[in-house]
């Protein structure tokens, strides 16, 4: 064996001294067996004390043997041993295991251990040695080779935590059962396709995880585990449970999802603890029977993949494909032309993996499908699961995909599982309907993007109107509404179902998604008065802003926010904006329309998609942003003096001039004119020749990218194209040539905004490159090899009808060039004869 250095043991010596006297952490450090050898061999006073080992199994085999035999001698307080691989990363990024193929017997020596973790190793028996350490209270096996586990494993006295994922088990020992003390188990993601009856008796059982396995069905014996609070049993193969798990006290948390179930108990199918999403479950019969499920399409197969499959086969008339992670893709009719073989694999969601910014982090396992680049004729949906609470943390979810080394956004939906559900004030109600015991339910929305999941009717369970109760209430007054979006016409309802009434809840039954709204009142028809509350529910309160940015007065910021956003958004854009303060408060309708017209000498840039007339269309929406950035320009001369215009937002539709009426309605304020706010527009004056502005020591010169022969791209060519990059903006960066760091510092400043992102690093590169030669075709180089070839040819139909036009204005100068015969394109008149 080498000699260790001098001050490689000195560092392993101050680690096992840095520590508070109990732990020696050596799986981070280059060379830790060695580093551990050395110590045992000096024996130093605070290696007695320690309890805590941490060492990493990517060593020589050898050594780590070595080592690991010299831990109960020198050791001899240690209570928790970690001996884990996955310190090493493949070339993916993938955790490799370690070298740990077993244990020597002399670990049997420690008395005190009490947690050992041998995960990420090459394991495929337990070692003999583990079934001797009485002491021992969590045993952690996950991501070995374990076929099975010893019968002697129940017997351990002290285990109360097993976990054993991510191996090879087909079958549990039936002496598991008899442990007293265990009581939480997890054999996930393993080949299970039975579960022993003896497992029932587990009386300390307060988790058990058998999710994807191979299981069909499950012993009636698991209904004796009395202290069950956790069964986690999605993707497996089950067509049923036992009945005896709707009884068990303390259970909190049954997830079913993904598998074969067609019926469940109603105690069971009613729970709100129960996740059932993934199964062909069917309502029986008022005779006992169950109905068979809705038709499938014989030409769509359906595949449900057991944890020990990494392939599937996909033919053109399509298919259907859940992975036993509850992944699912859905390739449709002719998305291939010949049948073919699909390998996947999943690899751990690790930051390793995937090129992550400075705020984003993975939600879900990342899929490998091979064979890489395949083409598919069409489009190929794919459904990936992560929880709500992940959701609710994220501004953007989006799947990303990697092809020839690079990585881009696919289109992503965001599908919730979640209802949606919206409350109207009980004094907004009664002034409505003019009744003092008047109550509305929630406004309950069903709604969903993806494919339609309803085989069978679903039960929806409404909360009671404010006030009502199940018990006492007067079912005539009770009237249940149904909307079916687009139509603004609510239909009553209450005759054509079943109400099943509780103390604080409504059950029926419905066939599809829709909205759904319970009323109590004594009116007999509430059609026309829900109609009205529902506009009630759209109208909002709202402030306009009209923003200058301030290294740019010509590029202005139009706004329109709910009351409550106003002054945060405005503590956030004014580090680079200014402006007037916000319009007055007004009412303003969801989905409303109206526009921003530029007055006074202001002229807005005509060409963009939302410009109507010279005015800028707007669409109010209270969950979206509603703002846009504009270019302005004025015909008057600025070299004089500022320019002062307005902006002012009107309703609907706008007139060509300002009309006298206008200006009155803007003096009373009246909710029924078409005019809405005006606010202030600077342009400050101009000073100097070549148009410069001089302002807070900054200036800037007009854009002039490109020139006259290839094509000019103006500021609203450049918006334009800004606004059609979205995501992909930072590749495109990239490939302009702009530093990294630069990405991450507009990322950062404009870590709210993606549009101001994407116009500031656009807008900056321009900027820097006015009138060099070349510049336009390196942005459309750029855009090509970012796979927007979409905008590359829009850049390019501006720059050729930028070329014609300059052709043109050269023939009516009579500066046109000679044709390609030699030709002059115009010739001159002969002199006059003499």
């Amino acid at each position: 064996m080498d000699a260790v250095p001098e001050q490689a043991a000195g560092a392993a010596a101050d680690a096992a001294e840095a520590a508070p006297g109990t732990q020696l952490n050596l799986d981070l450090y280059p060379g830790g067996c060695r580093r551990l050898l050395h110590l045992c061999a000096q024996q130093p006073l605070p290696l007695l004390r320690v309890e805590f080992l941490r060492l990493s199994t990517h060593e020589d085999p050898g050594l780590l043997e070595a080592t690991l035999a010299q831990v109960p001698w020198s050791l001899l307080h240690l209570r928790s041993l970690v001996l884990k691989g996955g310190q090493n990363r493949g070339p993916l990024g993938a955790c490799l295991r370690g070298a740990l193929t077993t244990l020597p017997a002399g670990l049997s020596g420690l008395a005190h251990l009490a947690h050992l973790d041998l995960s990420f190793n090459r394991l495929e028996t337990l070692p003999a040695c583990v079934l001797q350490l009485h002491s021992l209270a969590a045993l952690l096996l996950s991501h070995n080779g374990l076929s099975e586990l010893p019968e002697a494993l129940g017997s351990l006295p002290a285990l109360t935590f097993l976990t054993a994922t991510h191996n090879c088990l087909r079958r549990l020992p039936t002496a598991l059962g008899a442990s007293s003390t265990l009581q939480c188990l997890d054999l996930s993601e393993n080949l299970l396709d039975a579960v022993p009856p003896e497992i029932g008796g587990l009386s300390s059982l307060c988790e058990l995880n058998l999710a994807s396995n191979q299981l069909r069905n499950l012993p009636a014996s698991l209904a004796g585990l009395r202290s069950l609070r956790l069964l986690v049993l999605h993707s497996n193969l089950l067509t049923s449970v036992p009945v005896g798990l709707a009884r068990l006290p303390l259970l909190m948390h049954l997830d079913l999802r993904d598998n074969q179930l067609r019926d469940l108990p109603p105690e069971l199918l009613d729970a709100p603890f129960v996740r059932l999403q993934g199964n062909p479950l069917g309502k029986a019969s008022p005779d006992g029977r169950t109905p068979p499920a809705a038709p499938q399409d014989p030409e769509m197969p359906r595949l449900f993949l057991t944890s020990d499959l990494d392939s599937f086969s996909v033919t053109p008339r399509g298919c259907s494909v859940t992975l036993a992670s509850g992944v699912r893709l859905h390739f449709p009719a002719g998305a291939i032309t010949t049948p073919l073989t699909i390998h996947y694999r999943l690899w751990l969601p690790e930051p390793g993996l995937v090129s992550l910014g400075p705020h984003d982090f993975l939600l879900s396992r990342v899929l490998e499908l091979q064979p890489h680049s395949l083409a598919f004729q069409q489009a190929v949906s794919l459904w990936l699961r992560f929880e709500p609470p992940c959701a609710r943390r994220c501004r953007q979810v989006v799947v990303r995909t990697r092809s020839d080394g690079r990585w881009s956004d696919l289109e992503t939906h965001v599908e919730e599982e979640a209802p949606k559900v919206v409350r109207m004030a009980g004094r907004e109600l009664r002034a409505l309907l003019g009744e003092p015991d008047a109550a509305v339910s929630p406004l309950l929305c069903l709604s969903q993007s993806g494919p339609p999941e309803f085989l069978q009717p679903v039960t929806v369970q409404l909360p009671l109107p404010p006030g009502v109760s199940g018990f006492s209430v007067d079912r005539s007054r009770l009237h249940l509404l149904y909307r079916a979006p687009p139509t603004a016409s609510w239909d009553d309802i209450t005759a054509q179902v079943a109400l099943e009434l509780t103390h604080l809840y409504a059950r029926f039954q419905v066939t599809h998604f829709s909205w759904y709204w319970l009323w109590y009142t004594t009116k007999t028809c509430v059609e026309g008065l829900a109609r009205k509350a529902w506009a009630r529910l759209r109208l909002h309160r709202v402030n306009l802003i009209a923003l200058q940015r301030r290294r740019d007065p010509e590029q202005v910021l139009l706004q329109c926010l709910p009351r409550n956003k106003v002054d945060a958004t405005l503590r956030r854009l004014l580090e680079r904006y200014r402006g007037p303060e916000p319009s007055d408060t007004v009412e303003m309708f969801e989905g409303e329309k109206f526009f921003a017209a530029f007055e006074r000498g202001i002229d807005v840039d005509a060409d963009r998609p939302d410009c109507v007339d010279g005015r800028i269309c707007f669409v109010f929406y209270s969950h979206l942003k509603n703002v846009k950035e504009v270019y302005v320009s004025t015909t008057l001369d600025r070299e004089a003096q500022a320019v002062r215009g307005q902006v002012s937002f009107y309703r609907d539709s706008v007139p060509v001039d300002v009309p006298p009426e206008a200006e009155a309605a803007r003096q009373k304020k009246s909710a029924d004119a078409l005019w809405i706010a005006t606010l202030p527009i600077k342009l400050p004056r101009l000073q100097g020749a070549g148009g410069h502005w001089q302002g807070a020591g900054l200036s800037l010169m007009p854009l002039n990218l490109g020139d006259a022969e290839t094509g000019f791209l103006t500021q609203s060519n450049l918006l334009s194209v800004a606004g059609r990059l979205g995501p992909d903006w930072p590749t495109v960066a990239l490939h302009l040539g702009v530093p990294y760091r630069v990405l991450q510092r507009i990322r950062h400043e404009f870590r709210d905004d993606l549009d101001g992102q994407i116009r500031h690093m656009l807008f900056s590169w321009a900027e820097g490159h006015a009138g060099q030669p070349g510049a336009v075709e390196l942005l459309v180089k750029a855009l090509e090899q970012s796979d927007r070839q979409d905008v590359a040819e829009e850049v390019r139909a501006v720059l050729e009808l930028g070329r014609h036009k300059y052709q043109d204005s050269i023939r009516r100068t009579g500066l046109a060039p000679e044709d390609p015969a030699g030709a002059p394109a115009l010739q001159p008149s002969p002199p006059a004869q003499a």
